[in-house]
């Protein structure tokens, strides 16, 4: 696998500063993450952990990054990294209790590899947590119109909440749930069930594996 990393090790300073400049929406984002985070979970991994900006404030303390710049700041907060790509992630089987996914869909090569290698490392009735931009919200037509001029989504491939449930579906994954924020109209904070509206969407799925 090519990780879709270049724009991370040359703008991992300008990555960082998004969040610092807009706290509404990265808490908001967080909240919603956290919403679905399992109660009493043991372990968790972040895949796509990059600068830990997520994984910190969520108590995760594990993470995977194929960028070593932002592994390098992620490991600055915490965070046990591992180099690796989400296609082919450096653990073994049935794991852990929880696998996140955050903006970490668009530049993968492969998004169903990733979701089978998620169902794999996750332990029987473990769950897959994709946070990802909805490229039919508003804001994700946005960012699809203008991608060739931002810095980060040059070579990102954005999905519908459609889509990503299909895939995961797919891998395996059952009882989806989905929550979405970031919604026109309303305050950063307002966090409700479904899609459609949010620019932000949060799906949570579970391993269910089949008995012989």
């Amino acid at each position: 696998m090519s990780p879709k990393i270049e724009q991370f090790e040359k703008y991992s300073d300008a990555y960082d500063r998004w969040f610092e400049e807009n706290p509404d929406f990265y808490e908001a984002e967080l909240e919603t993450i956290r919403q679905m985070l399992p109660e009493n979970f043991a372990e968790g991994t972040e895949v796509g952990v990059g600068s830990g900006m997520f994984a910190e404030p969520l108590g995760i303390t594990v993470g995977v990054e194929p960028s070593d710049t932002m592994a390098a700041k992620a490991i600055s907060r915490g965070i046990d990294v591992y180099r690796g790509v989400a296609e082919v992630l450096p653990f073994a089987d049935n794991r852990f209790d929880f696998v996140l996914m955050v903006t970490t869909i668009c530049f993968v090569d492969d998004i169903l590899k990733s979701f089978m290698e998620a169902f794999r490392v996750l332990k029987p009735s473990g769950f897959l947590i994709v946070g990802f931009v909805d490229k039919q919200s508003t804001l994700g037509k946005e960012y699809v119109r203008k991608k060739n001029q931002s810095k980060f989504y040059g070579n990102a491939d954005f999905f519908s909440a459609e889509e990503v449930v299909k895939y995961l579906e797919t891998a395996g994954f059952r009882n989806l749930k989905i929550k979405q924020v970031l919604i026109p109209g309303e305050l950063p904070e307002v966090i409700q069930d479904g899609f459609g509206s949010g620019a932000f969407v949060v799906i949570k799925g579970q391993k269910v594996t089949k008995t012989p």
